[in-house]
């Protein structure tokens, strides 16, 4: 493997486990044993690192996203469509964490993730449009398409803050792969109103299999106040 393929994959590894704010371009060089002189001969920053992994990730999810138009769509090709999504998620997870900051301080990034989610847009409306033509969902018009196509990408980018907010317990980094998946269900919960009687069985069962574990609330033990004005418990007198 060439030393600038090395950079991005250990740059991959180490965002996805620590967080992109929390690594150095110092923290990868050491990670690979190679001079920061070494790194900064094929990446100029820490920016372009990212920069490069981004059009990685989204030629994944372009290359997921890529329809069939010679054939109807079925169950398997929506639920192949979400778990890999879901995958180039999760390996790419360190981007949709840190989104935001990440947008903000690089207006290539920017500009690039808008056309990125354009495209996503309009390839979730057309899976919705093959869909209606396969029987599965009932046809819709283009406004409403629309406007359910965004609550998907919605639900998919989002997914990863909703788990590092409920899972207030766990460090982010500790989540799963499972765990992430579990934005299927909600993926597909958005699709119920619109289903036929013929599938909607099916896609019951198959949502059914990402149903989320919601974690345990959390209990704090009773404080016991002692001084002026409380009872004493102890039962000396």
């Amino acid at each position: 493997m060439k030393t600038r393929d090395k950079i991005l994959l250990s740059s991959l590894e180490l965002f996805n486990e620590q967080g992109e704010r929390n690594v150095t371009t110092n923290h990868i060089a050491a990670n690979l044993a190679i001079s920061p002189g070494n790194l900064y001969y094929h990446f100029r920053n820490k920016s372009d690192i990212i920069y490069e992994l981004f059009q990685e990730y989204e030629k994944l999810v372009d290359f997921y996203l890529d329809i069939p138009e010679d054939r109807p769509m079925t169950l398997d090709d929506m639920a192949l469509y979400l778990e890999s999504v879901f995958d180039g998620l999760w390996s790419y997870r360190f981007f949709h964490r840190d989104l935001e900051y990440l947008l903000d301080r690089d207006s290539r990034l920017r500009n690039d993730y808008r056309e990125f989610t354009n495209r996503c847009l309009a390839a979730i409306s057309r899976i919705f449009e093959k869909l209606a033509d396969a029987g599965i969902i009932a046809p819709q018009e283009e406004s409403l398409r629309a406007a359910m196509s965004l609550n998907v990408w919605l639900v998919i980018t989002n997914w990863m803050a909703f788990l590092k907010t409920a899972h207030a317990a766990k460090a982010s980094a500790s989540l799963t792969l499972n765990e992430l998946k579990q934005g299927i269900y909600q993926v597909l919960t958005l699709e119920m109103p619109y289903l036929t009687p013929a599938y909607r069985k099916e896609v019951m069962a198959l949502r059914e299999q990402y149903r989320p574990t919601v974690p345990e609330p959390l209990v704090d033990e009773p404080v016991i106040l002692s001084g002026a004005g409380n009872p004493d418990i102890s039962g000396a007198s």
